[in-house]
């Protein structure tokens, strides 16, 4: 295990034109009153008729206004790309105000609609953030997913640039089982440039945290490769530590549990002289030695920790080896500096107007005059120039993503699955448009060659940042070639479902970051999809444009039963913002809705998609895909823009909507309803999200194509409707109100069953005979 070296004694390194520690110290206070008056102003000056709570994080901003000013004014380069806790957004403003990159005019607008977010966001704040933040962990993890979309951009379009990707973390936030995920994936391991800071303040929301366990975090990480620096005490402290008792004051305080430690925080000079000693061996000297202290410095002297000590923060980011990715734990105290630090439910507790009054007094700011800079020609107003000029980024011009094709002009047979369709487009599209093909990343969790991307494996290569020899090259009997080299264009992680939708978010994100844009295309297996969500709906709101496709989907996987069926998959399409569903029933649909999908991807505004695909072999014939040209295209427009009709009888007296794997069912109950003397119409349904927004366009509420509800439910044929899907009913239930016509909702409502297709089938009710019974039911 890597040791954590005390770091604080250790010389900094001081860049060029950074100026001396006074000087920071000016900023580094300034950073505090700004970062507290942003969230004073937000809940106390400004208007609220509603009377609810604004919020904002004073005390979480405090415990990072070192480390961000360290880290900005003396070691950030413009190359550089930061990642900041979600608390601590305040602060990212305050400095951004301090370098001239925020208008005074919004720090009086945290939390107000149109103003700062509550938590950094690249696409809705007004000032420079590097990653949007607030899901907690993810905004950690995503600085690694950026450093492989970054090499991945510079190996092959050569304008990735360099740069080290930093990740302030709260120490909470090192709770979450996705930061392990990534941690331990192995291609991060090989990430140098990957640098984060834990604040370790010791709280949660509404405690102390009871067991530190600093030294096993420090463990966990070292074991996966990193470097680890330890920032646990100031030159106050350290000092202290070498003089008569000094030794024993170091045990004490580091054997100390975390809520003694914050309950000191909380004590004046007298009591601690009574309580820090303690009751061991050691009480003796150690009150010796408190014994030679004033209590100014006493009191200091307990919050003299390695996070708020600008020497040793300065050694720990010269101290960092680009070889390897680091973590540097920066103890910290919670709201140091105002009122409320060290208390346990200081989280989200605002100072009064009284203690900002006192604030200001003691950090040199008018409480009159809150935003005021520092005076032209001082010193700290230099240092703000000569960092804001240090940082300048200039903005990339996006390249244009090389023209896609509309149609790969095949029109398949025989048997085949829309699962395989997704191979064999992708190996088509490097024929046809090999530019466009040569801008496609797949990323998998380990399951490329069971959702059929094996073909397209062999033919495009595996990334890695080095090439590495395939020892099976030469084995006659292998199929899955496995050539790692950095042109690869496939990129596989373990078994992680949230690593993977976090690299393809920031693979989507490079047409924005570099002006590369990429076309990514995740795949995993559908049940998992729910599991992946949160990250990936989190990465669309922080800009990233990808596609992910589940596969294989809903309980048509027979066999495998109730674990691996997906049920509510079918409607994130509706309730998913940014994100376009298709959920082909044919091959050639699968193909249209992929080059559509891949069409909107890498522009200001474009969006991503979610392809949910079968495994189910399905007659393609069953298409009836038309044989004119103009037809054809026809029939491509409607199914991007939602459905088709595939069967269309004047007499008919009821209306079979499906989608997908359940296809196949619906034209055969719509041909045993014929045979019996009921006529029905048949509807195939390949985007239910866009066919709701093409409803809401029709009521005035948002824009969509409304002219595809014409073509589908025409208005001169208001027939019963029964819509089934392989999944839950509610996802086409309101396709009952495009035309207000009786309706019956068929689906997957609970856990299922092993079984043959029949029996699956039969036993969720989305079998022929239901459907039959259904249409009847209406017609009858």
């Amino acid at each position: 295990m890597t040791s954590a070296t005390p770091l604080s004694q250790q010389p900094g390194t001081d860049l060029a034109g950074s100026g001396s520690d006074d000087v920071l110290r000016d900023v580094e206070q300034r950073v505090l009153w700004l970062s507290s008056a942003i969230v004073h102003h937000a809940n106390r000056v400004r208007p609220n008729p509603s009377g609810l709570k604004v919020g904002g994080h004073q005390a979480s901003s405090a415990s990072m206004v070192s480390i961000m000013s360290t880290l900005w004014f003396r070691h950030l380069r413009a190359e550089d790309r930061v990642s900041v806790k979600p608390h601590a957004s305040p602060v990212l403003h305050a400095v951004n105000y301090l370098l001239g990159e925020l208008d005074e005019s919004y720090l009086t607008t945290l939390r107000a609609f149109g103003g700062l977010q509550s938590y950094p966001s690249r696409s809705k704040d007004p000032d420079p953030v590097d990653y949007s933040t607030g899901s907690v962990g993810i905004g950690a993890t995503a600085t690694i997913w950026g450093a492989l979309a970054r090499r991945y951009v510079e190996n092959t379009t050569g304008r990735g640039g360099r740069g080290r990707q930093y990740a302030l973390v709260g120490d909470a936030e090192l709770d979450e089982g996705a930061v392990w995920e990534a941690v331990l994936d192995p291609a991060v391991a090989e990430l140098g440039e990957l640098v984060w800071v834990v604040d370790l303040n010791r709280q949660s929301l509404d405690r102390v945290v009871p067991v530190l366990a600093a030294d096993r975090l420090q463990g966990m990480f070292a074991a996966a490769g990193w470097q680890v620096l330890n920032v646990k005490y100031g030159r106050l402290l350290e000092e202290l530590f070498g003089r008569p008792g000094g030794a024993e004051l170091r045990r004490r305080i580091d054997a100390m549990p975390n809520a003694e430690f914050q309950r000191l925080l909380r004590c004046a000079a007298g009591e601690l002289r009574r309580r820090l000693p303690g009751d061991g061996p050691g009480a003796g000297a150690i009150a010796g030695l408190l014994a030679e202290l004033d209590d100014a410095t006493l009191v200091r002297a307990l919050r003299n920790l390695g996070g708020h000590d600008l020497a040793a923060l300065d050694a720990a980011f010269a101290a960092i080896d680009d070889d390897r990715p680091t973590v540097i734990f920066a103890y910290t105290v919670k709201g140091h500096g105002l009122p409320t630090e060290g208390h346990p439910q200081n989280h989200s507790s605002l100072l009064t107007t009284e203690q900002m009054t006192e604030l200001a007094a003691r950090v040199g700011a008018d409480p009159d005059r809150p935003w005021a800079r520092f005076p032209a020609g001082s010193a700290a107003a230099e240092l703000c120039a000569r960092t804001a000029a240090r940082l300048s980024r200039r903005q990339p011009a996006a390249a244009p993503v090389p023209e896609l094709p509309v149609d790969l002009g095949r029109t398949p047979s025989g048997v085949a699955t829309t699962q395989a369709a997704l191979g064999r487009a992708l190996l088509d599209l490097t024929r046809q448009a090999p530019e466009a093909a040569r801008r496609v990343v797949t990323v998998s969790p380990d399951v490329s060659s069971s959702t059929n991307l094996g073909g397209w494996v062999n033919k495009v290569g595996v990334w890695s940042s080095t090439e590495r020899v395939d020892w099976f090259a030469d084995d006659a009997e292998t199929i899955l070639h496995w050539r790692e080299k950095p042109t690869g264009q496939h990129i596989e992680l373990g078994i992680a479902e949230t690593n993977l939708v976090g690299l393809l978010g920031e693979l989507g994100a490079t047409w924005s970051r570099w002006g590369e844009p990429l076309l990514p295309i995740g795949v995993m297996y559908d049940p998992f999809v729910t599991r992946a969500l949160e990250p990936w709906s989190f990465g669309i709101y922080a800009g990233g444009q990808s596609i992910l496709v589940g596969t294989p989907s809903g309980v048509t996987l027979a066999p495998e039963g109730g674990a691996h069926q997906s049920i509510t998959t079918p409607s994130i399409g509706i309730e998913q913002p940014g994100c376009v569903t298709y959920e082909p029933a044919f091959a050639v649909d699968a193909e249209w809705t992929l080059l559509a999908s891949l069409a909107r991807l890498g522009r200001p505004d474009g969006c991503s998609a979610y392809l949910r695909l079968s495994t189910r072999p399905v007659d393609q014939t069953l298409a009836a895909v038309p044989a004119d040209p103009a037809a054809r295209e026809r029939r491509r427009r409607q199914v991007v823009a939602g459905g088709y009709a595939l069967r269309r009888r004047a007499d008919a007296t009821v209306t079979i909507a499906a989608m997908g794997a359940m296809m196949t069912e619906a034209l055969a109950a719509a041909d045993r309803l014929e045979q019996a003397g009921t006529v029905a119409d048949v509807v195939c349904v390949t985007s239910p999200g866009l066919l709701h927004q093409a409803l809401q366009a029709r009521h005035g509420q948002g824009a969509g194509d409304t002219w595809i509800l014409d073509q589908l439910f025409p208005a001169a044929r208001p027939t019963p409707l029964v819509t089934v899907v392989d999944g839950h009913p509610h996802t086409l239930a309101f396709l009952a109100t495009v035309r207000q016509v009786p309706h019956r909702a068929l689906g997957v409502t609970r856990f299922g069953q092993s079984g043959s297709l029949e029996e699956v089938y039969r036993y969720h009710g989305i079998d022929a005979d239901s459907i039959v019974r259904a249409a009847l039911d209406l017609t009858e």
